[in-house]
């Protein structure tokens, strides 16, 4: 256990059930921290339709879990593309709590995937504003809290083994991943006089819900069969099985911990060693 009592934590995209966002904030929970569970809440035109998002029940049933677990819980909608309602989340959680120690910026967008030559410029621009823009608008405003606060704080960007390597099809989700490993090490630089530190989590292949969608689409553009696929990545991992969201999870319970005191800047690979740079 990483000593977590009473902290304020806020997790973006985490209202989605067998999401890593889920299983962030259940862990935050168990370390007990004070929460906020936040997601979009309902769906926002084409590229946010419901089987993509956390809408409000399901937000709802994970902030009861985490209730379960003796966490005070305070629910959220948010879309992180619009500047007003990032502020909104920090005020609201600051009037509910009294303030913010730590911020996981998790909400992403990984499914608006299509060829280089063919992809919409509707969809890049929906991937960069959650994946990128969200997390600096939200980290923005929780920087701001925590400086005034004057106690510091930590800021945990979920990126992915796409902040590193590579991927066919998808053009705006590893450049807004990479921009996020940037975001994190300049943040970390500029904020680390106020004893903020900024750190980023780059898992790789998690079967979440999101990843069954991954699943699909890459074993059909590959002409495999699912289950020769997810084989596939199975064999290629030295540690011999897919990624856990409980992984994920531990991740970012460490980061945010005193255990990580003196660590800042830093894109954590828990790839199972698939990735190792």
């Amino acid at each position: 256990m990483y000593q977590l009592n009473n902290k304020v934590a806020i997790v973006t995209g985490s209202g989605r059930r067998k999401g890593i966002g889920e299983a962030i904030v259940l862990r935050l929970a168990a370390e007990g921290c004070r929460l906020v569970v936040s997601d979009l809440g309902q769906p926002k035109g084409n590229e946010f339709a419901a089987e993509h998002i956390g809408v409000s029940e399901e937000v709802q049933d994970i902030a009861n879990s985490c209730r379960a677990l003796g966490a005070e819980v305070l629910t959220i909608s948010c879309d992180v593309r619009d500047d007003i309602e990032c502020q909104r989340l920090i005020f609201a959680t600051v009037e509910k709590f009294g303030r913010v120690d730590i911020l996981v910026n998790n909400a992403g967008v990984g499914y608006l995937m299509e060829p280089f030559t063919e992809f919409k410029e509707s969809s890049w621009d929906a991937v960069l504003d959650v994946n990128l823009k969200g997390a600096f608008l939200c980290s923005k405003y929780a920087a701001n809290q925590m400086i005034q606060q004057g106690t510091g704080g930590s800021i945990v960007n979920i990126a992915s083994q796409a902040a590193k390597s590579g991927f066919p099809f998808a053009a705006a989700y590893t450049a807004s991943k990479h921009g996020l490993v940037g975001l994190t090490r300049s943040n970390a630089v500029e904020l680390g006089k106020h004893k903020i530190r900024v750190n980023a989590v780059c898992p790789n292949h998690i079967t979440t819900g999101l990843g069954h969608w991954q699943n699909i689409f890459f074993s059909e553009k590959m002409g495999m069969d699912y289950a020769t696929y997810m084989q596939s990545i199975v064999k290629k991992n030295p540690l011999g099985r897919t990624g856990l969201t409980e992984d994920i999870a531990k991740a970012v319970a460490f980061l945010c911990s005193e255990e990580a005191a003196y660590i800042t800047g830093e894109a954590m690979n828990v790839s199972g060693g698939e990735e190792y740079h």
